[in-house]
């Protein structure tokens, strides 16, 4: 006979709290963060221009990520803003991206006065694919931007076949996938540049800050000019074109530099957690585990699952519901509702009333974008169960989790349709 639930009386699986990556207990930050920000104030060089961390910071990441060219920033957001600007685009020109994400993957579409497309996604995971992408590519088309979700990435071969034959610049939002790896390669190396967030909730952080890569010099430079007013220091001031002030600054490149270093740890304690959870629900009937493609190693920025509401009786809310009163904190749905349902896009909330880039005259005209064209994404808001994940999680929180999520599926197995 199934355990009686927490919800209904019974006793909890967790007392106590898991580490978050909101304080000290689920992030690696000490000593060497401390010593080289100290370095940093001692040297009274905080600005990037003046100092040498966030130079040292750009050159290693780098190097471990094997590309050519890394231009730190000031944020995620601001990283791919770099990307978007180094291609140069022209206005009401659209860039294909998918209608899971966060509005920082799209800030820099629309204020370079381009237009966003979305893609549907992969119900399975949460990412975009070449055959939905291959659906929204129109005669205005100029870049695509698949972003790694959850850590998991997208399955990039088809994407860079299709990119090719249509003649698409790739830009890779790996915010969330730090480390990960696809078929052997990096996420982040694939396309024609890379972003990557530093904000507190990833992989690694520096509390926020940003870097674009890119083997490519035009591009590498291109960016690198936008995000320091397109200033070329080496031959005075005649600003090049209309840029940004996205500098890191010096503080933030030393604990940068230090992270880069335990970046490898880091992962490895994600990864063997993430998936002592994921070998403990293999078995358990009604559990979907995250479906991950073939070639693929997850950084585990959140681990997700879905359910069989047919073997449950119950929606994939009440699941969660229960999970919470065993304390095991999953909850239902990542973002509310497909990114262009929110006013800056269906309202076209950007410049004024204008309704830029919108109502360019170069923009193509007609565009409207409706739940009825992302029924996947749709799905997958309203059945995806979802917890953050971090460094600081150990096996024995791992082993809760997976008792408590047992626990659950086995009284709704036994009791379909009972009342949460």
């Amino acid at each position: 006979m199934a355990e009686k639930l927490a919800i209904h009386g019974g006793e909890k699986v967790r007392t106590k709290g898991f580490p978050t990556v909101g304080d000290a207990s689920g992030r690696m930050i000490g000593e060497e963060e401390k010593r080289l920000v100290l370095e940093v104030l001692d040297s009274g060089k905080l600005n990037k221009n003046n100092g040498t961390k966030v130079a040292e910071f750009e050159k290693k990441f780098a190097d471990m990520y094997g590309v050519q060219y890394a231009i730190a920033s000031t944020s995620g957001t601001s990283a791919i803003h770099l990307a978007v600007a180094a291609l140069d685009l022209e206005p009401g020109d659209e860039i294909i991206t998918t209608t899971i994400t966060d509005m920082g993957s799209l800030i820099g579409i629309l204020i370079q006065n381009l237009i966003p497309m979305f893609a549907d996604v992969d119900p399975r995971t949460g990412n975009i694919t070449a055959g939905t992408i291959e659906k929204v590519i129109s005669p205005r088309t100029r870049a695509i931007m698949p972003i790694h979700l959850f850590g998991q990435p997208c399955d990039m071969d088809p994407i860079l076949d299709l990119a090719a034959r249509r003649g698409l610049r790739v830009i890779e939002d790996a915010s969330q996938a730090h480390w990960a790896e696809y078929k052997g390669r990096r996420v982040g190396t694939m396309g024609d540049l890379g972003c990557f967030s530093f904000q507190q909730s990833k992989q690694m952080t520096t509390g926020d800050g940003g870097m674009t890569i890119t083997n490519d010099p035009a591009l590498a430079e291109r960016a690198r000019l936008f995000g320091d007013k397109a200033w070329p220091r080496n031959s005075g001031r005649g600003h090049a074109f209309l840029g940004m002030n996205y500098r890191m600054t010096e503080l933030q490149g030393a604990v940068g530099l230090a992270q880069l270093g335990k970046l490898e740890t880091i992962l490895q304690r994600r990864r063997t957690t993430a998936e002592l959870l994921d070998r403990q629900l293999a078995d358990v009937p009604g559990i979907i585990r995250p479906f991950r493609y073939d070639g693929v190693v997850h950084s585990w920025w959140i681990y997700s699952f879905t359910i069989d509401e047919g073997v449950f009786g119950i929606s994939p809310k009440q699941f969660a519901s229960a999970l919470q009163a065993e304390g095991i904190p999953f909850g239902c749905g990542y973002i509310p509702n497909p990114m262009f349902d929110y006013p800056v896009i269906q309202e076209r909330k950007t410049y004024g009333t204008s309704g830029i880039p919108w109502t360019l005259p170069q923009a193509r005209p007609g565009i409207r974008y409706s739940d009825d064209d992302a029924p996947n994404t749709i799905w997958f808001l309203s059945h995806v169960l979802i917890m953050s994940w971090n460094e600081g999680i150990t096996e024995s929180d791992a082993m809760d989790l997976a008792k408590g999520i047992k626990k659950v599926a086995a009284w709704f197995k036994e009791n379909p349709g009972s009342k949460p």
